[in-house]
């Protein structure tokens, strides 16, 4: 079944001149890109799309690394794009990742792990529509 996805390529990544390696690894999985956009997160922006871990010890530097400079998000359509999309990205961290993963391939720590991704249909639903609402 179709579904959509987020997805976002963080700024340590494009900062590393990655982001066109990405797309691509992304075109050959077979996703289709319904929608991308590059932008500069606000820190308010930043913190509303974090929402979710704003109790948590790491919000502030989940907060920070996003807003250090600019990402591509996109949002990605295939069948089970969700688990489809988590598994392109690979394990949060990267030393952990398998190898071919984008985040085993691009990122460089946690914090660093090149790539975003939803983990649910209802993220994926809020993520989209906190950052392409004129796709609602």
């Amino acid at each position: 079944m179709e579904e959509r996805t987020y997805g976002m390529i963080k700024p340590g990544a494009i900062k590393a001149g990655c982001t066109g390696e990405i797309i691509s690894r992304i075109e050959k999985d077979g996703f289709s890109i319904v929608a991308m956009k590059k932008l500069h997160m606000t820190k308010e922006l930043a913190e509303l799309f974090y929402e979710v871990h704003r109790q948590r010890p790491f919000f502030g530097e989940l907060v920070e690394s996003i807003s250090a400079g600019p990402v591509v998000a996109l949002v990605l359509e295939k069948d089970g794009a969700i688990v489809a999309w988590r598994e392109l990205m690979g394990a949060t961290n990267p030393a952990q990742a398998a190898e071919g993963t984008l985040r085993k391939l691009y990122g460089t720590s946690i914090g660093e792990n090149a790539v975003h991704g939803s983990d649910a249909p209802d993220t994926a639903r809020t993520e989209i529509e906190l950052i392409f609402p004129e796709l609602g």
